[in-house]
């Protein structure tokens, strides 16, 4: 079968001090004609650890832990996907080569990157053809059942890797505070927040609300599609549409979080993989994050406004979405 042009595409978790920010997006690639299809596997992900140890990991643990985090985003309510480990090789984890390789490599020119993953990308079908994870050996690791001090756990961060190799994009549901170092993490509410918990903690071995939402919209059965719902809108700015807002949707019932973003010049978002439910919404601008996190280098968005509810609950019907509705924000 001919296949269009492979995109490379690249996405990392950053160090604790990171200058990062804060909902899950899909990954997506730019067709020739400019218009963009989101990422995702549609043939099993079969996948190679490379054999090279670092201090206090093996070859082994590694895979072991790997194992352990492709487990974690399977069991999610509802999603689909296949994976097949092929054992270990010599190969590094370098994107071109066709094969799916995740491994140690040590970039003491990324003395702020815990990992990062890279992706071959059919640009026109969105097919995900390969994809390689590596984690920076200039840190120090650890597969501790409950964490070890000093070290960044392994399983934490190749989970938050696996996301972006699924097709999963950052998420914004988190809190840094800018210190004379960089920023750092306050609180998180999605293991896809661009930048991590300090080393020692293993909270990130476990999904959240923001996460799943993500992963169960990519990869979500039939089934589980006819019990979810979604919400969509407009967030606006004097009357005019606002590109590149932050939206949030709480539940009402179990108080957790689901974003997006408005994504086009109408300022137009969707959020799906929703419970039925009432929701608040609210809108909120990435002043206090690094938009490259979310958007390429040379997009504009507009972050000179004051966060806003809308003004009722939004209802979200099962295998339906709410009804569209506005939210109008004010400048700062």
């Amino acid at each position: 079968m001919r296949r269009g042009a492979a995109l490379l595409m690249l996405a990392a978790i950053a160090a604790l001090t990171a200058p990062r920010a804060h909902a899950y997006v899909r990954l997506g690639a730019t067709r020739a004609d400019g218009s963009t299809v989101a990422v995702q596997w549609t043939t099993p992900i079969k996948y190679f650890i490379q054999n090279v140890d670092v201090p206090g990991v093996s070859a082994s643990d590694l895979a072991a832990a790997v194992d352990r985090a492709f487990k974690t985003w399977a069991a999610v309510n509802g999603v689909n996907f296949t994976v097949a480990f092929q054992g270990l090789t010599d190969t590094p984890p370098v994107t071109g080569d066709g094969a799916t390789v995740i491994g140690f490599q040590s970039h003491t020119d990324l003395n702020l990157t815990l990992g990062q993953t890279s992706f071959g990308v059919d640009a026109t079908t969105g097919q995900l053809l390969e994809a390689d994870i590596f984690l920076n050996s200039f840190f120090n690791w650890s597969v501790a059942s409950t964490g070890q001090s000093g070290r960044y756990d392994v399983q934490s961060i190749a989970t938050h890797e696996i996301g972006h190799l699924l097709g999963l994009g950052h998420s914004a549901l988190g809190e840094t505070q800018l210190t004379p170092v960089g920023r750092v993490v306050i609180a998180k509410q999605a293991v896809m927040f661009p930048i991590a918990f300090p080393a020692g903690t293993t909270i990130d071995r476990s999904l959240q609300q923001d996460d799943k939402a993500g992963i169960e919209s990519i990869y979500g059965t039939p089934t589980f599609e006819q019990q979810t719902g979604s919400i969509a809108g407009r967030v606006t700015l004097n009357g005019q549409g606002l590109f590149g807002a932050h939206v949030i949707a709480s539940s009402i019932t179990t108080g957790g979080l689901t974003g997006g973003f408005s994504l086009d010049a109408q300022g137009n978002f969707v959020i799906s993989s929703l419970a039925p439910g009432l929701y608040l919404v609210r809108a909120e601008p990435l002043d206090d994050a690094d938009v490259n996190s979310f958007f390429s280098a040379d997009t504009v968005v507009n972050v000179n406004f004051r966060p806003t509810y809308y003004s009722g609950l939004v209802s979200v019907p099962k295998h339906g979405a709410g009804g569209s509705f506005e939210i109008k924000v004010l400048p700062k």
